[in-house]
């Protein structure tokens, strides 16, 4: 089953009083199923920072919880900080990281805001995604008047909160909810220590650009005059063209550069009504990029330091591309980079990829190497380790104790042992990755070749085999445990008529679950054994008996799959769904059973016939 995994990153107004957040810390820690992963006071802010991950439904209650205990021991009335702030819990984002959408994160954002409004009586606001309405999207917006000017906010009909009263809580003020993209904060490191150059770039590759200039740009555009506008002559910051008007660069600017020009001033503080006498603006490369120049004492060396807002829409190796492409114009040496804090899984995976695809490799490979890939390509290592246990959210791992996580050896120790699991369904899922691995092995050693075509067709099927073989590994285990579902059940009280009933029916969830699994696993494998054969037909004769021996294995996943649900549909009392069982059973056992003897069939005439010509 994919894994659901969501962040959540409250920031409460208290950064000095060690006691306090660590009491608000612990009420989150204290959630099952919820890692505490960060905790960054500030001083100076009176600010704290928390950031925890799980399955959305602990992270709803840990947010709740971090909103409750906030709000016992912080007094929004003492408090004093340099961070603009509107609550003793002041902002809480929900963040999606791993299968789940950015509506997912909506949804609990406003399912918060009203717990949080109905038990604690707090107002609630909420901002991004989850937003009520488009003026409330931006935090500063929402926030705007901070605490101080909360009370008046609250007698304004048009700041009605979104949850809770519109009265306010003197102690705890207003808490604002919402969901966003995942920030990425990512520095680009420089074989220079002067923080100019790294400016320089810097200002480059953000989306708010910078002010423009003209004459000496090169190699450095911040040796350039300023330009300004004025009455009758309204020059583009992106090229050499003056509107005679206003609005006829706005126009320029849309149909030559893509961008609006309004929208860049207004992003730089500047009125776009009264253009005259201001300094022109050039737009930067990235939207969603924010970016500065510094000097950092530790690596004696520049650094540009990024955030990217929407690492979807403008990814990190995008970036640090144009950043390499930037110094060397500039004499300058991209040495390396670093991940500051955490990184989705899934923005790294698209970065690993990049790089595979660049070198005219496949993609096709083990998340592990994808990762390598990235971390390699992008110099992540370069200041500091770069350790991907810790820095990289949603990392597919398994738990220690799992049964993929044991020694060959010790694993077959384990299935020949006299328990009743793992068993059948568990060598079937295992049979089944195995069929699926041999089958990316077999397409990634075909790939490479001068048909570009036939490229994309291998490096295509070895991605999906990947995407197969980590499903039925996951299997493995998720079969055992499944059954030790159904036996928990099975001891469960049976002395009353209440509790008959209420073992019976956990009985048959138990069982339907114990069911579920190995169907799975059957359907998984058939596509396995789909990918071995299209692998035995693209791939390399040299490597055909391998994708042979991954078809069989396929086909015994297939096999045991359905070997497993038949077992189990005896004790099943609703018969509609033992029906539904049985025909999809003899549905995949007919189409596996007829596509292994297909491919069985090709490859066993493709070794006579090889064996033939070698004899001539």
């Amino acid at each position: 089953m994919a894994r659901k995994l969501v962040e959540c990153v409250p920031n409460i107004s208290e950064g000095r009083d060690a006691a306090k957040i660590r009491q608000v810390t612990e009420a989150i820690a204290a959630v099952p199923g919820v890692s505490l992963l960060d905790v960054d006071p500030g001083a100076d802010t009176n600010r704290t920072v928390i950031t925890f991950v799980g399955e959305p439904e602990a992270v709803l209650e840990g947010a709740f919880r971090c909103i409750a205990e906030a709000a016992k021991v912080i007094d929004m009335r003492l408090h004093k900080g340099a961070h603009p702030r509107m609550g003793a819990t002041d902002v809480v984002p929900f963040v999606p990281v791993e299968g789940v959408t950015m509506e997912d994160c909506a949804e609990l954002a406003r399912r918060l805001g009203a717990r949080v409004g109905e038990e604690l009586g707090i107002p609630v606001y909420l901002y991004e995604a989850a937003a009520s309405r488009p003026e409330r999207r931006n935090l500063a917006e929402v926030r705007r008047g901070e605490y101080e000017g909360l009370e008046k906010k609250l007698g304004n009909p048009e700041w009605k909160p979104d949850f809770g009263p519109a009265a306010f809580h003197a102690q705890a003020g207003a808490t604002i909810i919402g969901a966003r993209e995942f920030l990425v904060a990512y520095n680009v490191t420089l074989n220079s220590n002067d923080k100019a150059h790294a400016t320089d770039i810097a200002f480059e590759l953000r989306e708010k650009g910078r002010v423009a200039r003209r004459g000496r740009v090169k190699p450095y555009y911040q040796a350039g005059e300023l330009i300004f506008y004025a009455e009758g002559s309204f020059p583009c910051g992106n090229c050499d063209f003056t509107g005679a008007t206003f609005q006829e660069t706005v126009d320029h600017c849309a149909a030559a550069h893509g961008y609006d020009l309004p929208a860049l001033m207004r992003l730089n503080d500047v009125d776009p009504a009264n253009p005259v006498g201001q300094k022109v603006r050039r737009r930067g490369t990235f939207s969603h990029c924010k970016a500065i120049g510094w000097y950092v004492d530790t690596y004696r060396r520049a650094q540009i330091s990024i955030n990217l807002t929407d690492y979807k829409q403008t990814a990190p190796h995008v970036v640090l591309e144009e950043a390499r492409r930037l110094a060397a114009e500039r004499g300058l040496v991209v040495t390396g980079s670093e991940i500051v804090g955490l990184v989705p899984y899934q923005c790294l995976l698209a970065s690993g990829k990049h790089y595979l695809r660049a070198m005219g490799k496949s993609t096709g490979v083990p998340a592990a190497d994808l990762i390598q890939s990235a971390v390699f390509s992008m110099g992540l290592g370069d200041v500091a380790p770069f350790e991907a246990e810790k820095k990289v959210l949603g990392l597919p791992t398994y738990d220690p104790k799992a049964l993929v996580s044991m020694q060959v050896h010790a694993f077959a120790d384990e299935v020949s042992r006299d328990t009743p699991a793992p068993g059948g369904g568990s060598i079937a899922a295992l049979a089944g990755s195995l069929g699926a691995a041999l089958a990316s092995m077999v397409a990634n050693l075909a790939q490479g070749g001068p048909d570009a075509e036939k490229d994309a067709k291998l490096i295509a099927l070895a991605e999906r085999a990947q995407v197969l073989k980590d499903q039925l590994m996951a299997a493995v285990d998720d079969d055992t445990n499944a059954f030790n579902a159904f036996m928990d059940a099975r001891r469960l009280p049976d002395g009353s008529p209440d509790e008959k009933v209420r073992r019976q029916a956990a009985m048959q969830a138990g069982l339907k679950i114990a069911i579920d699994v190995p169907l799975a696993t059957a359907k998984a494998s058939l596509a396995a054994l789909e990918l071995a054969g299209e692998a035995a037909r693209l791939g390399k004769v040299a490597s055909i008996t391998d994708a042979a021996v991954g078809a069989q294995m396929a086909h015994a996943g297939v096999r045991g799959g359905i070997w497993n649900v038949i077992i189990n549909l005896k004790d099943i009392t609703d018969s509609a769904y033992v029906a539904d069982m049985q025909a999809q059973c003899a549905g995949l056992l007919e189409q596996s059973t007829a596509k292994l003897a297909e491919i069985t069939g090709f490859i066993d005439q493709k070794l006579v016939d090889r064996l033939q010509k070698a004899k001539k």
